[in-house]
């Protein structure tokens, strides 16, 4: 009989393989389970139904994030060299930076500041904001590459795409957040124009920090390697699952109908990929992929 028991990867492809059938395998749990649990989580704290500490707990939203972000590292992750390391490295500094800068001056994004504590903070900035942050642009960057085909070539057309997907993830991001509570927008004026609670500064900021972001990651990833990687890595958009279902559910939940019919577009353009297979939705099983 041959060993069968347990042992640690001993290689970094070892440890590969094994991240990608971990997450293979439980696939259900994290795209559907997790943003499903998470929506009614949020609501029930938003809405005073949950005792403290239950209630917006920073651990569990820190560990549902980076469940649910899961898919897109564990698929990202065989790809990642000293140039890509480099990128996330310097849009991680970017991330804090920024939001330090939005916290303390109110540019780019307008005045605003945190009502539920998300985790550990340094300065008034959560630790955990980079996990919240360049995911939401390496899923937009991935994304359009496979709906774009021939024309993700042309770098004006793909980072252009790109950029104007990274701020329609805001577009259904930021009303949800602040219906929760997650943060508030003050000092607007008189003629501030809103929606959903969100001040257009907000947006005009999200053009320029996804301008930076994906550019920086366009540099940082080699293109034909995160597209060969999506042909064979069927969950590799998972977390882009997650994100309609958790934040489609919240502004659904608090009848935010603008964001709510941007997040469905989101779930076709996963739909026209076939990277999401959508008989996932009736329950965990082994799912074939295609060859």
């Amino acid at each position: 009989m041959g060993d069968s028991r347990l042992h640690l990867p001993r290689t970094r492809r070892e440890a590969e393989r094994t991240l990608d059938r971990i997450v293979r395998e439980n696939r259900f749990t994290i795209s559907v389970f997790f943003p499903l649990n998470g929506a009614v989580l949020l609501v029930a704290s938003a809405m005073g139904w949950l005792p403290e500490p239950v209630a917006f707990n920073a651990v569990l939203i820190l560990l549902g994030t980076l469940v649910m972000r899961s898919p897109l590292i564990v698929g990202v992750l065989p790809l990642v060299t000293r140039r890509a390391a480099l990128g996330v490295g310097a849009l991680t500094a970017y991330a804090y930076a920024i939001e330090y800068t939005g916290v303390t001056t109110g540019w780019p994004y307008g005045w605003f500041e945190y009502g539920v504590e998300l985790g550990p903070t340094v300065a008034g900035v959560p630790v955990g904001l980079p996990v919240f942050f360049i995911p939401l642009v390496m899923n937009a960057y991935l994304l359009c590459l496979l709906l774009l085909g021939d024309r993700a070539k042309h770098t004006a057309v793909r980072l252009g795409v790109v950029t104007a997907t990274v701020l329609a993830m805001d577009v259904v991001l930021d009303p949800g957040a602040v219906a929760l509570g997650f943060w508030e927008y003050y000092r607007l004026g008189p003629d501030a124009v809103l929606f959903y609670g969100v001040p257009l500064s907000n947006y005009a900021g999200w053009v320029v920090s996804a301008t930076i972001a994906v550019v920086v990651l366009d540099w940082a990833f080699d293109r034909d390697a995160l597209l060969a990687r999506l042909d064979r890595t069927e969950f590799m958009l998972d977390d882009l699952v997650s994100f309609v279902i958790l934040w489609g559910g919240i502004n659904l939940w608090f009848g935010n109908w603008i964001p709510v019919l941007v997040a469905g577009l989101f779930g076709v353009g996963l739909l026209r990929t076939e990277r999401f297979d959508s008989r996932l939705l009736r329950g965990p099983r082994r799912l074939p992929w295609r060859s």
